[in-house]
């Protein structure tokens, strides 16, 4: 997962360019690499004060480095952005894969998520017709959206039925909300790429664009999912 961490945030500031000094880049992704290995490694709160004090060094890099006080806001803000995007919802990834229950959570957003990825592809190409968000996606539409949310609850019945030890009124209702969120994460990296000028976040994976290109939904699941698990567990459904 450090691995991870490293090549999307390299990826991100790469994509950004949000500052030409090097140090303030590599702060950045230092900061979001160690707050995920201390995640990992059980340190919840050191992690997030690590986090936060490693935030107040950033700034301060900004502040004293800047060369263009017109940028220094922008810049500033591209790299914490960088952080918070990246790290933020892996070590959330992190806790929910090492809580009670948690590994069958992760392969059911993996599965919620593909599902939706490949539905609205599909239903997309083959029926799309009215525009999504035109200045986002002009590919994506509205049918194509509405496949992948059919997609997901495909996804979340599958498990449900299989590995997924929660009862099905349940898991349909999560499905379809970490399928809407994962849509919204696809769409969120597109407006950073448009906002880049960029087509692809990286090479890395050929055909298919960069790992952040891979990722961009699971950002924005993984979270929710966590918050979701946690209020299972309040809610004491399934096992």
């Amino acid at each position: 997962m450090t691995v991870v961490q490293l090549v999307a945030q390299f990826e991100y500031q790469r994509m950004a360019q949000s500052n030409r000094d090097r140090v303030v880049d590599l702060t950045a992704v230092g900061l979001g690499t160690g707050c995920l290995i201390l995640v990992g490694l059980g340190y919840g709160a050191p992690a997030w004060t690590f986090l936060a004090l490693g935030l107040l060094l950033l700034f301060t890099l900004c502040l004293f480095r800047c060369d263009d006080l017109t940028r220094a806001a922008a810049d500033c803000g591209l790299a914490l952005t960088g952080v918070l995007y990246l790290s933020v919802p892996l070590a959330m990834l992190v806790l929910l894969f090492a809580s009670p229950g948690g590994r069958l959570w992760v392969f059911f957003v993996l599965l919620t998520v593909m599902m939706t990825d490949t539905f609205a592809l599909f239903v997309g190409r083959q029926l799309g017709r009215r525009p999504l968000y035109t200045r986002v996606s002009p590919n994506k539409s509205v049918e194509g959206a509405l496949g992948g949310l059919a997609g997901g609850a495909a996804g979340g019945l599958v498990a449900a039925i299989t590995f997924f030890p929660l009862p099905v009124w349940f898991v349909l209702p999560v499905a379809l909300v970490l399928s809407a969120v994962g849509q919204v994460g696809d769409l969120f990296e597109s407006m950073l790429k448009r906002s880049f000028g960029v087509k692809d976040s990286g090479t890395i994976i050929p055909g298919h664009g960069g790992l952040l290109d891979r990722l961009d939904s699971l950002l924005f699941a993984f979270p929710v999912a966590y918050g979701l698990y946690l209020f299972a567990r309040l809610l004491e459904v399934g096992p």
